[in-house]
């Protein structure tokens, strides 16, 4: 198993600080791991990733690997460590989620599912088998089953077929992992995904189900596809209950940075969303104070940082009035930094709540955060 070595647990709530190892470091918890869904987080460069934002461990995408590189390459390569040059912690999700969301472009049957690539139209078939195999080729130190994300909203009947299409095939996934070896000589776990949608009683089957199997850690997922937020967060209390407590728990997608919190007020541990780079790439930055719309004619002659509160490189060289000329003139440089920014603010979000649950003040600094961080300037 993936153990999670707890240093700290809030006494006001279920939100815990610890840690774990993998063969290419060690990752503090509660962490978020920015998104590089194709071995590239969107506009930012490898140095600025470990060297500016300090991430401890970035996510990858099986199904966009696949069809781009190809598996061929990325074994000449070395894995995706080194095709990357990132030899910090990857983990890489199943491509499932990818796969589901093509709805006209994949047709789902007991074995597995075929679909056709968004890139060319042509023609696949990822089984729970296949899917393994192509996270060894990539080489993540964390690998997820394939899974089933039901669609919100959806019936109770649909869900509970698409729970137990989850459970057959993680017998599936669990059993290619213990008959395969890595590649490249470091090793690589492998996490379950609890389903369900929104029904408690399926969540809880699901958890089960993929306890019995004993996978190295467990995900949610199926969540922030479109629910009430405070359903989220009720479906997530429950779910965290079921989870192992010496394993990281691992939210998927998730979310805005008022949702992380709360989400670690509920127990969870790791998160991923493409919001910080795909916010920054739409000039919309988050701050210590709220949101701010970089392409908003108050800020043209603001020569203050970003956020006056932030050590990131964009905030400690440049003002919000030179970041809005960069976005007004499409100039690719705005990307960059406000991207810098955004997944530096991400980092430093989950390190102080991390820092609040060790010193013994986590919910009364959450509580009053939440409400600054919400507000849209």
């Amino acid at each position: 198993m993936l153990k999670l070595n707890l240093v700290a647990k809030d006494k006001n709530s279920k939100a815990r600080a610890g840690w774990f190892e993998t063969d290419h470091g060690v990752v503090e918890t509660p962490i978020f791991m920015p998104v590089g869904t194709q071995g590239s987080v969107k506009a930012v460069n490898q140095f600025y990733l470990e060297k500016e934002i300090k991430a401890q461990i970035v996510l990858s995408n099986t199904y966009h690997l696949y069809l781009r590189p190809g598996t061929e390459i990325l074994e000449d390569a070395g894995g995706l460590h080194r095709f990357m040059n990132w030899q910090k912690p990857i983990l890489t999700d199943s491509g499932g989620y990818q796969v589901f969301s093509l709805t006209e472009l994949r047709k789902l049957k007991e074995d597995g599912v075929e679909f056709r690539s968004h890139l060319d139209g042509s023609k696949h078939f990822f089984t729970p088998e296949k899917v393994i195999q192509i996270q060894r080729s990539i080489g993540s130190d964390i690998m997820m089953v394939l899974d089933e994300c039901a669609p919100y909203p959806c019936d109770y009947e649909y869900a509970k077929k698409s729970v137990q299409l989850t459970s057959n095939w993680a017998i599936l996934n669990k059993k290619a992992f213990s008959e395969s070896e890595p590649k490249y000589g470091h090793k690589q776990f492998l996490f379950g995904i609890i389903q369900g949608s929104i029904y408690k009683d399926l969540r809880k089957k699901s958890a089960e189900d993929l306890l019995e199997l004993d996978f190295d850690s467990y995900a949610i997922g199926g969540l922030a596809v479109g629910e009430p937020t405070e359903l989220m967060y009720e479906l997530v209390d429950y779910t965290t209950d079921l989870m192992p407590e010496n394993r990281p728990r691992y939210l998927m997608g998730v979310g805005r940075p008022e949702n992380i919190l709360e989400s670690v007020t509920l127990g969870v541990d790791m998160f991923d969303c493409v919001m910080p780079t795909r916010n920054a790439r739409n000039a919309n930055v988050f701050t210590w104070n709220g949101t701010l719309s970089m392409r908003n004619a108050k800020y043209k002659d603001d020569f203050k940082p970003l956020d006056e509160n932030c050590g990131c490189y964009t905030c400690r060289n440049f003002t919000r009035a030179y970041l809005r000329h960069l976005f007004v003139a499409e100039e690719l440089l705005a990307l960059e930094l406000a991207s810098v920014h955004n997944l530096y603010f991400y980092l430093e979000l989950v390190r102080k709540a991390r820092e609040k649950i060790i010193d013994g003040t986590f919910n009364e600094w959450k509580n009053q955060i939440v409400k600054q961080i919400s507000i849209k300037n």
